[in-house]
């Protein structure tokens, strides 16, 4: 059986008399965004050798780990890393307290002094920040969801715990085509002065958190239920230049009740998606899925050997997990 590969572009149980958490019209995005989440925790991203020397911790540091304190100090900036360092060093050595998915554990790490800079042997991040699209915002409660799918630090491949976080307003300023087997990209420009809203989720179904900003002035659109998604056509709201967000044409040919975020298979069928983008590029998801005037779903995944085809996740996952 053939692969098909998959590329990232982020249990309830109802009673008859249960009432939904999040309202039953929404304020539909499409808007590109910018975003910026600073870490809960410095995380190790990469490894380096000081005069080809490896330096040592015990137990050993992986990929992926988070820094959360230096000795007795705790730290959530690669400057309070740092300065926690100089000052708490003793024999070359450092004590580390580290976590590791959920679980803690304290390491010694020791280091090299060269050029009367002590080195510690480790690449760190204490932020990431991307771009993707806003697709929806609850009038009721101003809660915003986005993506679809969690962010994921590249290196590692792990999910980025959000300590703080905010949507930006971005600008499209060019697109790099996919082809089979080569997902493109957006390129954008982020404003860093123009704040949306603040991130305070990143999860497997998509970014979350209040909007801050004003609401935007545009006509509420009712949510569709996974019952209401059907075979047939649809369409995506996204940006391919500038901060125009236009409805392009899709086709969903399969829905998938049961997988998590991968519930609606589509083709992009639009001829001018196709002529600028190729098909799903990256910088799409989030990108709001409308069908029969109702929001359903949003753009999670490009499948690369189809770059045409991509998934989405309902747009009901996105709202009760936005409103937990």
């Amino acid at each position: 059986m053939k692969k098909i590969k998959l590329a990232i572009i982020a249990m309830l149980i109802f009673s008859p008399t249960s009432v939904l958490a999040y309202s039953d019209k929404i304020i539909v995005g499409g808007e590109n965004i910018g975003i910026n989440i600073k870490s809960d925790g410095i995380l190790v991203v990469g490894f380096y050798k000081v005069d080809g020397n490896a330096i040592n911790a015990t137990p050993a540091i992986k990929n992926g780990d988070l820094i959360l304190q230096v000795e007795d100090t705790k730290v959530n900036s690669i400057n309070e890393l740092t300065s926690a360092i100089e000052s708490k060093i003793k024999d070359n050595k450092i004590k580390l307290v580290i976590k590791r998915d959920d679980k803690k554990f304290t390491t010694t790490l020791n280091l090299i002094l060269k050029d009367g800079i002590y080195k510690t042997g480790l690449y760190v991040k204490d932020s990431i920040s991307g771009i993707g699209c806003l697709t929806y915002i609850d009038p009721e409660t101003k809660k915003f969801g986005s993506l679809g799918h969690e962010i994921l630090e590249a290196n590692t491949n792990k999910k980025i715990e959000v300590k703080t976080g905010s949507i930006l307003e971005s600008v499209v300023t060019g697109i790099t085509k996919s082809v089979d087997g080569t997902p493109g990209e957006k390129s954008a420009k982020l404003d860093n002065s123009k704040i949306y809203g603040k991130i305070t989720e990143n999860t497997s179904y998509g970014v979350f958190g209040d909007y801050t900003n004003n609401l935007p002035g545009k006509k509420l659109v009712e949510v569709g239920q996974p019952e209401e998604v059907k075979i047939g056509d649809a369409k995506i709201l996204t940006v391919l230049n500038d901060n125009e967000v236009k409805e392009y044409d899709i086709y969903i040919d399969k829905i998938n009740e049961y997988n998590k975020i991968k519930n609606i298979h589509f083709e992009v069928t639009d001829k001018e998606l196709l002529a600028t983008a190729g098909g799903i590029v990256q910088g799409m998801s989030g990108s709001p899925i409308i069908q029969n005037e109702k929001i359903v779903g949003a753009v999670t995944h490009v499948i690369v050997d189809n770059v045409k085809t991509g998934y989405g996740i309902f747009i009901t996952t996105m709202l009760e997990e936005g409103e937990n």
